[in-house]
């Protein structure tokens, strides 16, 4: 009688880790099942290595200029990144805000970013500044990267204060190949203009670097450091938004213009509340369906059902907060998102819909 007992132990065992096994399978495909699997979500634009939150703990604090605070953020298994590359700091009070890498790629085991404070802005510089001290911890997002270093045959950089900060390991890399760039870096004094030592070192060779001083000599000639590039120079231009609007305007035929912003360029859509009528988003794979009001945005109709949603600038222009789109006709109001982007993926903190009804891939 033991033998046959002992057998049937042994079957239903082995039967009970079969389906173990075959359910764990099922559920890596579709973590939502018994809801049906979709193809992997690219909300976020970036892998989920990349977008996890991770605790960093401050290593150094050092004013680098007027008002310019650098910290250093130490973690193991830190993501790679490339020169132009961004990090989310999600700040003690909960609001995130976003800030260059400016240091060494090279560097696997820290992160380095810089910060100035604003006075009359929103908060977070003055966060950073006040708050995050050496031996802190602080959680981060990223690092993502939408302002990357393209091949060409030479560069041009157009910079104004803190816009140094995603150009500074640009420089150093183009320094380090020999490759032929530019950089006119301009600063309300010398004083308030970080990395200003560095940046003269690494152009010292063939004249490379412009500082134009506000204080000593008024406002940087971008039409004059433009006149003379040759076709298909890689032009990159970050700082205030006069300055980007002057790149702009300055560019010549057969160049490329790449630009960083800091805040929403004025007189554009983002944020606008025209035609800013109701409509619902499903969240497909949360098998939800949320109302979007008039007068509100999708972020915040989302984050109200699922808080993780990760979002920074609020005004269409940082692409911390994009959406994949299953299905609706999209109402883009970004600055940021390419054409090929656009066609099924949206900034959810300023576009909307153009019917009743959007389809998310969240």
């Amino acid at each position: 009688m033991a033998l046959p007992r002992l057998r049937t132990v042994v079957l239903v065992s082995g039967a009970a880790l079969l389906t173990r096994r075959a359910l764990k399978r099922r559920i890596a495909r579709s973590p939502l099942w018994p809801l049906p699997a979709l193809p992997e979500p690219i909300s976020g634009h970036s892998k989920r290595r990349a977008t996890a939150v991770r605790k960093l703990l401050i290593t150094g604090r050092t004013e680098v200029a007027d008002g310019v605070v650098q910290l250093r953020l130490e973690g193991p298994g830190l993501p790679p990144w490339s020169p132009g590359a961004h990090l989310d700091l999600v700040l003690p009070s909960g609001l995130v805000r976003q800030y260059s890498l400016c240091g060494d790629p090279a560097d696997t085991g820290a992160y380095t970013v810089a910060t100035r404070l604003v006075a009359d802005g929103r908060g977070g510089s003055r966060e950073v500044h006040e708050q995050l001290q050496e031996g802190l911890e602080v959680e981060v997002r990223g690092p993502r990267n939408r302002f990357p270093l393209t091949e060409a045959p030479g560069y041009v950089f157009v910079v104004g204060g803190i816009g140094i900060t995603p150009v500074l390991p640009m420089v150093r890399a183009l320094a380090a190949s020999g490759a032929e760039w530019r950089l006119l870096y301009g600063g309300r004094s010398r004083a308030s203009m970080p990395f200003l030592e560095e940046i003269e070192k690494l152009g010292a060779d063939g004249d490379r670097v412009t500082v134009v001083a506000q204080d000593e000599a008024g406002h940087p000639d971008v039409a004059g450091a433009l006149a003379d590039v040759a076709p298909g120079t890689a032009v990159y231009c970050c700082g205030p938004e006069p300055l980007m609007a002057a790149a702009t305007a300055a560019l010549p035929g057969a160049c490329t213009l790449h630009l960083e912003r800091f805040s929403a360029a004025t007189g554009g859509t983002a944020g606008s509340d025209e035609g800013s009528e109701a409509f619902d988003v499903e969240l497909r794979r949360s098998g939800r369906t949320v109302p979007v009001a008039a007068g509100q945005s999708v972020l915040a109709a989302v984050r109200a059902e699922l808080p993780h949603v990760a979002y920074s600038c609020e005004q269409g222009f940082c692409g911390t907060c994009q959406q994949r789109v299953l299905e609706g006709e999209i109402d883009h109001r970004d600055e940021l998102l390419t054409d090929d982007e656009r066609g099924d993926s949206m900034l959810i903190c300023v576009s909307r819909c153009r019917g009743g009804r959007l389809v998310l891939d969240l």
